[in-house]
């Protein structure tokens, strides 16, 4: 990596098992995980496993479509895969899903590796991806994972 990385995190800590977590995350894609008003349209998805494959979808801002391609790989620890972007608006992105054992429950940490271009690619990327609206994405996710944990 080069240049100006920066990294985000957001953790919850969730009454569930591993299992039903590494399921919910197999079972789910960015559609499911995705706030309104932004919607998602899935091209291709060649994921066998959590940490494998490739995912092309495209996020709709409105009636403005972001392309993106991610491709899916072991993540930092077993429990753990990342997503890390092939093609999308960003210079680099690697989201890393990362499940820790905590008590009688699993602690979810999303940790996104980030990088935007220059110019004025850079500034709609920061409008859209960093700062509060990333923090809220996680908020969103993170709600939205509570809520299918307990529907399964």
């Amino acid at each position: 990596m080069t240049g100006k990385h920066r990294v985000f995190e957001a953790a919850s800590r969730f009454d569930t098992t591993m299992q039903k977590m590494i399921d919910l995350h197999t079972k789910s894609g960015p559609a499911q995980l995705t706030p309104p008003p932004i919607f998602v349209t899935v091209q291709r998805d060649s994921r066998t496993s959590l940490a494998t494959g490739d995912l092309q979808f495209t996020l709709w801002f409105l009636f403005v479509p972001v392309r993106w391609h991610a491709r899916h790989e072991p993540g930092p620890t077993p429990t753990s895969f990342a997503d890390v972007m092939v093609s999308g608006p960003m210079r680099y992105w690697r989201h890393e899903h990362i499940f820790e054992p905590e008590g009688d429950g699993v602690r979810l940490i999303d940790r996104i590796t980030l990088a935007h271009h220059e110019g004025i690619s850079g500034i709609l990327t920061r409008l859209f991806f960093d700062g509060f609206p990333l923090r809220m994405l996680f908020w969103f996710r993170h709600l939205k994972t509570r809520w299918m944990l307990r529907t399964l």
